[in-house]
């Protein structure tokens, strides 16, 4: 069965990820600045621990800008799937980043807790504006490539969190500058590593799947192997590994055995209806059969190799 993609398409919509991506990296550098610098002179942790996500985020959006362009480039004799997983490495990283910056945090907040300190409320009230604003431009910018792509949802999750992150510092603002309620700063820095950890944890557990080649979650093997075993020439179908490369590509090996010695050409008509079997109700869309008539091996559905 052949398979067609509209590389001219994937081009253009890889270019705008990628603008997009530098647009929320030039804006994350700013807001970094700022509040490190606003920080200080406030007092307040919040704003700081908001100012270090802000850089996780900067490090992050330039890990997926990075992977972003190697995922463009070809595939070559010594490297014949090109760097399609750059960008499952890249999320991979950026959901780690995630959680380490999130215990640190929380590592912190705790010191802060019971040493607490005066700040300048209205500092942070302006500067979490400041982050609001410009974090959902990004989130913005980054919403629609991140549901299709888990480079981009790390990047895009980054970006959430920390408009979220500076919702939390501007209420807990509002709270000290008018209750003079300092004891927040740290409760909402506690509150905002948890949301991170949450966040982070899912991705990290989608990224890892994906590196090891676990079967997609949303494949039965069982039921796959069925929809095949129906087909009144196929006798068995066993030695079955499926893996995603990346999000948009799913790939099977198997092994068929057959109840009559077919002719190449009767197997290349039956592959056919497999293959459509399998791109239209499983969503795998490479496959690679080996055709047996009377071999002498496991049968299982898996099989270690």
């Amino acid at each position: 069965m052949g398979h067609n993609h509209s590389h001219h398409h994937q081009h253009d919509h890889s270019d705008v990820k990628g603008r997009n991506l530098l647009i929320s990296i030039f804006l994350n550098i700013i807001i970094t600045v700022a509040q490190v610098i606003g920080g200080i002179v406030s007092g307040s942790l919040a704003l700081i621990s908001d100012a270090l996500h802000n850089f996780s985020d900067v490090l992050s959006l330039i890990i997926s800008y990075v992977a972003n362009r190697f995922a463009k480039k070809k595939a070559s004799f010594n490297r014949t799937f090109g760097y399609k997983r750059a960008e499952i490495i890249a999320a991979f990283v950026n959901a780690a980043t995630l959680l380490v910056v999130a215990v640190y945090l929380i590592y912190e907040a705790i010191l802060r807790f019971f040493n607490p300190q005066d700040i300048k409320s209205g500092l942070v009230i302006w500067l979490a504006l400041l982050g609001i604003l410009a974090n959902g431009l990004s989130v913005l910018l980054l919403r629609k490539s991140s549901r299709e792509n888990m480079n981009m949802r790390s990047a895009y999750l980054h970006l959430l969190t920390d408009m979220s992150a500076s919702v939390a510092v501007l209420v807990g603002g509002l709270l000290m500058k008018y209750f003079g309620w300092f004891w927040v700063d740290s409760v909402l820095t506690v509150l905002i590593a948890v949301y991170l950890i949450i966040m982070g944890y899912d991705l990290l557990r989608s990224s890892f799947r994906v590196l090891m080649l676990f079967s997609p979650e949303d494949v039965d093997l069982e039921k796959l192997r069925s929809a095949i075993s129906a087909h009144p020439e196929i006798k068995n179908v066993h030695h079955i590994h499926i893996w995603q490369l990346n999000e948009q590509e799913n790939h099977l090996e198997a092994h068929i055995d057959f109840h009559n010695d077919i002719t190449l050409s009767e197997f290349d008509a039956i592959l056919d209806e497999v293959e459509l079997i399998l791109h239209d109700e499983f969503g795998i869309n490479h496959v690679n059969i080996q055709p047996e008539y009377q071999k002498d091996d496991p049968k299982e559905i898996i099989v270690q190799d």
